[in-house]
């Protein structure tokens, strides 16, 4: 009986050391917990199948991009903005721009100031004088001439970048009409645009202000019949090249810049939209009209826009307005 209970004495040892040794290898994972500062904050997303149907006013100020960094996002009547203290100019600056926000045109002030918003001290005349290059609009005094107030704003160093006076005049102009041309044939659309702030870059003026390389320019139009976005990249110099020559997917502006174009989107939406460059999705060439606040009319080809004549899928007509001589829109077209 002794003899038993001594064996039993030595399993049980045996299975109390076995346990040790296995707790002593495999430790028990510490609880983790989430700090409070690093809550998500809720952004309501528009559902893929009704990205088109859904109400803008339902989603929130579509145009704002998401960004990782600390600077506040700040807003003008005509635009808001996130403003790098560092580099002395906006990270990005966005906006919705109408067809009827094109038909008005109050006269360039041209009164470049600083920013009132920007706590720590915008650019300043300063920073440019005699440097060599223009003082480059990032969202363009025309598309702020729909207000005084819009316009006076759109010339707040906060809204400048240093361009190259041929990139400014040139190509970054003919891309800025294009633009312009695209909110009266669509109506309604939303553009995000800026400079691509990396790696080393020179510097001008007492405050160094960096002069990018390269500056960017993202439209969304979300309110035809098929929602579509378009990227360009194009470098801070002259070119008589196409502007299609520059344009990209939005997810690859996303990389150059680190920017989260749309981020209000549905996942599954903002990455099929994102992924896809469609060029005949868009009608190239810019014709559009604006009428001064003094009536005068500058015109681009077509001064009016019309209804397409084409047919939805569902047998409706299409609400798309046009340019195009045909009278019908790019989606249409015989």
């Amino acid at each position: 009986m002794k003899k038993t209970l001594g064996n039993y004495r030595v399993i049980l040892l045996g299975l109390g050391l076995f346990v040790w040794i296995a707790l002593s290898c495999n430790p028990p994972q510490a609880k983790t917990s989430t700090p409070k500062n690093t809550t998500q904050p809720q952004v309501q997303v528009a559902d893929t199948d009704s990205l088109v149907k859904l109400p803008v006013d339902e989603i929130g100020s579509l145009e704002i991009p998401a960004l990782n960094v600390s600077a506040p996002i700040l807003r003008h009547l005509g635009y808001a903005f996130q403003y790098a203290e560092k580099q002395e100019q906006a990270y990005w600056v966005a906006y919705e721009l109408t067809k009827e926000e094109t038909q008005k045109g109050y006269e360039r002030s041209n009164d470049f100031r600083e920013d009132p918003l920007v706590s720590s001290g915008s650019a300043k005349d300063a920073d440019y004088k005699r440097s060599g290059y223009d003082r480059g609009h990032l969202a363009p005094a025309a598309d702020m001439s729909w207000s005084q107030q819009t316009m006076q704003e759109s010339f707040y160093y906060s809204n400048m970048s240093p361009q190259d006076p041929s990139f400014n005049r040139g190509i970054w102009k003919r891309l800025e009409e294009q633009v312009r041309s695209w909110a009266v044939e669509n109506e309604k659309i939303y553009v995000v645009t800026g400079p691509v702030l990396n790696g080393k870059l020179s510097e001008i003026g007492p405050d160094g202000v960096d002069v990018p390389k390269y500056y960017y320019k993202v439209i969304l139009d979300y309110t035809g019949d098929e929602v579509k976005a378009i990227g360009f990249i194009m470098p801070n110099e002259g070119s008589k090249k196409d502007i299609q020559s520059y344009a990209y997917a939005v997810d690859q502006v996303e990389k150059v810049t680190g920017i989260d174009f749309y981020p209000k989107l549905k996942d599954a939406s903002e990455n099929k939209l994102e992924s896809e460059l469609c060029l005949s999705c868009w009608t190239w060439g810019a014709r559009y009209v604006t009428r001064s606040h003094s009536s005068r009319t500058h015109q681009g080809g077509n001064s009016t826009s019309t209804q397409c004549l084409g047919t939805t899928k569902a047998g409706n007509r299409c609400k798309r307005m046009t340019l195009d001589e045909s009278g019908y829109c790019y989606q249409h077209q015989p």
